[in-house]
């Protein structure tokens, strides 16, 4: 094909450079020169960087097969079940909200009084000045759930993870972490300088593979895997993680992020659905953001890894404090979770409806467990942004996980479940999904052809 030749309004050569970048392979750089007094002004400028190529390729790409970005949407209002975007109702399937609490008038109440006593920052970090009630009250709750000596929150959940690993481990030591592991679980590692090794998805064979032919060359070894892996809704295979953690001496770190609230009879998280006692993980890591409607994250576990932390971890002692009304509200969330259990019964009523009626449907759901997140398996990344936006034309709004989310060839569509969901509203997304895949992946062809 001559390079004047254009499809959708691409050249050739443009959409080849495109489809490369999905698939993650690396674009040749020029040679490189040896620096000079005179710096080019190309390299002055931010639009030259890879990274916004990428993005501005991708972006081009959409506007030629006339598909909007699905991402950065503007919400009007609350979303639960249902979602308004720019005065329009669509189904909801873009939010973390589990359970149904974000927004609950008791939870409301509580916010504005702390609000009221605390202000809306805690205006410095918690090592300083920024410590109030709600910061501990919220940790000593969270303890309890898991059973632990201590717990220590801080303001970002992606932070959490970083600080975390970064802080207790070293170029002497390794970390083994399973290939689906969250993007701060993988940057941690890297920031730390320890050695890393990564397995795939839920391979324990794997993963003992690599610690009889690496553990022995270091100190200190970490193993670090998701209570329910949030791209593939897949449970961890906890029992047999801990086993191997006992056998060659390693430490476990468990990132409960979409566990915590959604697996257990009480939504105590993977331990519960297990039955294993707190000790059998020693870092136990979880967000505030999902099922406890608020923001930020949570390292529970002995009193020796909290004091380590409140002291060491960047993310902690250089951040300002949660705001003291998230506290209490992500602390109100967990009472009424204990407190209502039909609402833990009811997301998995829930998910394992979606799970049933999508496979019924033809649409391969991968690995999923039927636990809040649903993925439907796409393939390649055109297809799955065409999807996502057709099912967004049709009033039902789920968001596409593409490269370098994930590798490319296994997009797909991650549909999250609430308690709040009706079985009509999943049953309307699931044959509408099924319907306009089959055009999505037609749409997609004549681009790659």
């Amino acid at each position: 094909m001559s390079e004047k030749k254009r499809i959708l309004g691409m050249s050739a050569a443009d959409k080849a450079r495109l489809l490369q970048s999905m698939k993650g392979e690396v674009v040749q750089a020029p040679p490189s020169r040896a620096l000079t007094r005179v710096v080019s002004p190309d390299l002055l400028r931010f639009d030259t960087l890879p990274a916004y190529t990428q993005i501005a390729v991708q972006k081009a790409v959409g506007e030629k097969l006339g598909v909007p970005d699905p991402y950065y949407v503007c919400h009007d209002s609350l979303s639960q079940a249902e979602a308004r975007i720019a005065g329009k109702r669509y189904l909801n399937f873009s939010c973390y909200d589990y359970l149904g609490l974000n927004g609950d008038s008791r939870i409301l109440a509580r916010v504005a009084e702390a609000a009221t006593r605390y202000g809306f920052s805690a205006s410095a970090s918690r090592l300083t000045a920024g410590e109030r009630p709600p910061h501990r009250a919220l940790e000593t709750r969270i303890a309890s759930l898991y059973g632990t000596e201590d717990c220590l929150t801080f303001v970002s959940g992606h932070a959490t993870n970083m600080s975390t690993i970064a802080t207790l481990f070293g170029p002497q030591d390794v970390i083994f972490h399973d290939k689906a592991s969250h993007n701060s679980l993988i940057i941690g590692a890297k920031l730390s300088g320890a050695a890393r090794f990564s397995f795939s998805n839920n391979d324990i064979a794997a993963l003992r593979t690599l610690l009889e032919q690496h553990r022995h060359s270091f100190q200190r070894a970490l193993i670090v895997t998701e209570g329910l892996f949030g791209m593939d809704g897949v449970i961890c295979r906890l029992p047999e993680l801990v086993a191997l953690k006992k056998e060659f001496g390693c430490f476990l770190m468990v990132d409960e992020a979409h566990s915590m609230g959604t697996l257990g009879e009480k939504g105590l998280g993977v331990r519960e659905h297990f039955q294993l006692s707190a000790d059998a993980v020693d870092i136990w890591m979880g967000t505030l953001s999902k099922t406890f409607c608020g923001c930020g994250g949570f390292i529970a576990g002995s009193s020796v890894l909290v004091e380590i932390l409140k002291y060491h971890a960047p993310g902690f002692v250089y951040s300002v404090g949660m705001p003291p009304m998230m506290a209490e509200a992500s602390l109100a969330a967990i009472d009424y979770m204990l407190s209502e259990p039909w609402r833990v019964a009811q997301l998995h009523a829930n998910s394992q409806t979606m799970l049933r009626l999508a496979r019924e449907a033809g649409l391969d759901t991968g690995r999923a467990d039927g636990y809040a997140v649903i993925p439907v398996m796409v393939g390649d990344s055109v297809t799955a942004v065409i999807l996502a936006n057709k099912l967004r034309e049709a009033g039902i709004l789920v968001l596409p996980i593409i490269y370098p989310g994930v590798e490319e060839g296994r997009a797909r569509l991650r549909f999250f479940v609430s308690q709040t969901h009706s079985v009509e509203q999943i049953s309307a997304a699931v044959e509408k999904t099924a319907e306009l895949l089959p055009l999505a992946r037609a749409e997609a062809q004549n681009f790659v052809q």
